[in-house]
């Protein structure tokens, strides 16, 4: 990918910057079945979990299940709050430039790591989730800044990096998560419990000071990737995000994608948060064990897109790449549904892993391949809005189906769910590569 030594500088610098975010953002998923574990025994009687958990232990006999619908939940509005907020993001980085929205998002970011490290109570482990979940679009503008960066021709490769630099991270943070799970500042310090700090604050605050690392380094690193004379100059202000935005965009391809985008990602975001669930029910994994599904998961993504992503698409286009992810999606999910040893299970967390690494940087390259300069901030702000709608009905219905019908019909589901964008994306337009570079 032949580029500029000042675009090289910048490329390094945002990817750096996505690689902490991820880290920081990717911590926790390890540490879900043990936090939810802690909150309903602290809970005793009151707050939410209080009131809900008997009611729903009486519909299942409680246990294992009734944590995994709180997990779905807990994980669907962060999601939701992404959905929202990720196109406002979007549309201020396309009029005001990629450094200053990524600045504020990432404080935004610190503050939720500094509000779980204190969260002494579920409610206030919500409220945290839920401004991560608002600041989450920084990940959509700094993937409008790799674009920036990248002409047509190398704009896959470009998602690549993007694609390999969230692999690493989603190794690197959940090894760090099960490594620091089995420290508890109160077996040191007691008394720090009455300010909220809890079994799981260890993690939080690693996750805040990769963050303010993430910030220090953008501001001093990075240099504004969108050129004034680029930017969106339309009095459109980004008002929040609603489903009927995602479809109304006036190229149909986008509209296309991203409909595929948020089936794929329901599917697929559903079934990869319940697998920690999963392997605890059926191998009785810990959070470490749990930390090594991530670890294998991300070192499989880095091969795929740093490998056959960057070398193959080129010559087969995105197209073809992402038709090849669905097919796997499709069959990982089935072999999940009876997957009854770690052998089989680790077969379908490979095939999984080959559907992620495939599908969302070829989707994510055809949308800023359809999107005009001025407005990748936008659409690809749009598409992200996609996948985290689909991210906030995704864990809540997985966990829903696991709750009541178990792993296997869950699992199923999801599998058949994927033919669907397998097939539509049969019909997706190929993109106009004419273009002078970037």
């Amino acid at each position: 990918m032949s580029q500029s030594p000042s675009n090289k500088k910048n490329l390094s610098a945002i990817l750096l910057t996505l690689f902490l975010d991820l880290v920081g953002f990717s911590i926790i998923f390890p540490l879900f079945p043990g936090m939810l574990e802690y909150y309903f025994d602290a809970s005793g009687q009151s707050g939410i979990l209080g009131w809900a958990i008997p009611f729903l232990d009486s519909l299942t006999g409680g246990g294992h299940y009734t944590a995994v619908l709180f997990g779905g939940l807990l994980g669907s509005l962060y999601s939701l709050m992404q959905f929202v907020f990720s196109p406002i993001w979007g549309r201020r980085s396309d009029r005001f430039g990629r450094k200053s929205v990524l600045k504020i998002t990432i404080l935004g970011t610190a503050l939720s790591y500094l509000i779980w490290a204190l969260s002494g109570s579920f409610e206030i482990l919500v409220l945290g989730r839920l401004l991560g979940g608002v600041m989450a679009g920084n990940i959509s503008v700094a993937t409008a800044a790799v674009a920036d960066m990248t002409s047509k021709q190398n704009r896959a490769k470009g998602m690549a990096l993007v694609g390999v630099t969230f692999g690493i991270g989603f190794i690197t943070g959940p090894a760090i998560g099960a490594l620091l799970s089995t420290i508890n500042i109160l077996d040191f310090a007691p008394a720090l419990e009455s300010i909220g700090i809890n079994p799981f604050s260890v993690p939080a605050l690693v996750a805040l000071v990769l963050t303010i690392i993430n910030f220090v380094w953008l501001n001093s690193r990075f240099e504004e990737s969108l050129d004034p004379e680029k930017r969106d100059r339309s009095k459109t202000r980004g008002g929040l995000a609603s489903i009927l935005d995602l479809f109304s965009v006036n190229h149909p391809g986008i509209r296309q994608v991203n409909w595929l985008y948020l089936i794929f990602i329901a599917a697929f975001s559903g079934m990869e948060f319940t697998l920690t669930f999963l392997a605890v029910e059926r191998f009785h994994y810990s959070p470490a064990q749990n930390g090594y599904i991530f670890i294998y998961v991300g070192f499989i993504l880095i091969l795929v897109q740093g490998g056959i992503v960057r070398r193959l698409t080129p010559k087969v286009g995105e197209k073809r790449m992402a038709l090849w992810g669905l097919g796997f999606g499709v069959v990982a999910f089935l072999l999940l549904s009876k997957s009854d040893t770690q052998f089989l299970f680790y077969v379908s967390l490979t095939l999984m892993a080959f559907a992620g690494g495939l599908v969302n940087p070829s989707l994510t390259s055809l949308v800023s391949l359809y999107s005009s300069e001025d407005k990748q901030g936008a659409h690809l702000g749009l598409f992200r809005s996609a996948g985290s709608l689909a991210r906030a009905i995704g864990p809540i219905l997985a966990a829903g189906l696991y709750w009541y019908f178990g792993a296997t019909i869950a699992y199923l589901f999801a599998g058949f769910v994927i033919l669907i964008p397998l097939y539509r994306a049969f019909t997706l337009p190929n993109p106009n590569m004419d273009e002078v570079p970037i």
